[in-house]
């Protein structure tokens, strides 16, 4: 059994470890107050990007106005991919750990994704330091690395992985490319999914009233899809960031609560078991003291 000193000591070094993961738990939830706050500031734009690109794209690709966009119709590279051409995945990862299974649950999804497509040319594009040093250790081929971006996150990392994205499928005559990542449900809940991002998929057809003109566009409107397809897409890999990046506080907050509570239950515990190693000696003390009395008496 342990000395009283020892358990003393124990007590003392757990202590320090949950005031770490107290100031750690409040430093996610701060973190993730931010987060969650970018993501609805970032909604109004994506809203408004969307309705502009259904608008603009309906009216340009829809020639026979139908309602229905075929194959034929969809005349554009970043709307249709090669179906024999390798495929791209991305996938997002933190930087650091403390975070529970946040990493571990996205890299399994990835290997589930690799395993799947075992007899095709797989182009891995990784997010985040756990990620990239997982399939630097497995000896898998990197296409591209992005490491430490969330510390300043903003929509420039989104631009760099974007234009990346899109050199690959048209430069490699790509089928698609699909992004891993956590969607952010709330604090104790996030989800990973694997989201199609190239080709990309046309919004739906915008419900107006028969009798409202269309717009007048400057430049003209195939122009100004030539611009907003590689926005568009940018800004839903900005949205995957963002979300990643609330997740994993999220993962993180839950997880140095799980540990501040078990630091607490062994910090009972040891406290107990020292408490009982003291009443024990004293108790003996005590023994020996009247032993020693009766003795003498």
């Amino acid at each position: 059994m342990a000395s009283l000193r020892e358990l003393r000591r124990k007590v003392k070094s757990v202590k320090s470890t949950q005031q770490i993961t107290k100031a750690m738990k409040m430093v996610a939830a701060a973190r993730l107050r931010r987060a969650q706050t970018r993501i609805v500031g970032a909604r109004p734009f994506a809203e408004k990007m969307r309705g502009l690109l259904a608008d603009i794209l309906w009216q340009v690709f829809d020639v026979d106005q139908d309602g229905v966009l075929t194959p034929s119709e969809l005349d554009h590279p970043l709307l249709r991919g090669k179906a024999d051409g390798p495929r791209g995945l991305l996938l997002i990862t933190a930087d650091r750990g403390l975070c529970g299974a946040f990493n571990t649950n996205l890299i399994k999804r990835a290997l589930e994704f690799l395993k799947a497509n075992a007899d095709r040319k797989v182009v891995l594009y990784v997010v985040g330091r756990k990620g990239r040093d997982f399939f630097r250790r497995a000896g898998a081929s990197v296409k591209g690395e992005y490491v430490g971006i969330f510390n300043q996150l903003s929509y420039a990392q989104a631009e760099i992985i974007g234009h990346d994205l899109i050199h690959f499928f048209g430069a490699a005559g790509a089928a698609d490319v699909t992004a891993i990542y956590t969607e952010f449900k709330s604090a104790i809940q996030q989800k990973v999914v694997a989201v199609p991002l190239l080709p990309l998929s046309p919004p739906p057809r915008p419900v107006t009233a028969r009798w409202e003109p269309p717009f007048i566009y400057e430049p003209a409107r195939q122009q100004l899809l030539e611009g907003l397809f590689p926005r568009y897409l940018k800004g839903q890999i900005f949205r995957a960031l963002l979300e990643s990046y609330a997740s994993e506080m999220g993962a993180r907050m839950t997880a140095m609560e799980n540990a501040s509570k078990n630091a607490r239950e062994l910090i009972a515990g040891l406290t107990l078991t020292a408490n009982k190693i003291r009443q024990a000696a004293i108790t003996k003390e005590i023994s020996e003291l009247v032993g020693g009395a009766e003795a003498l008496a």
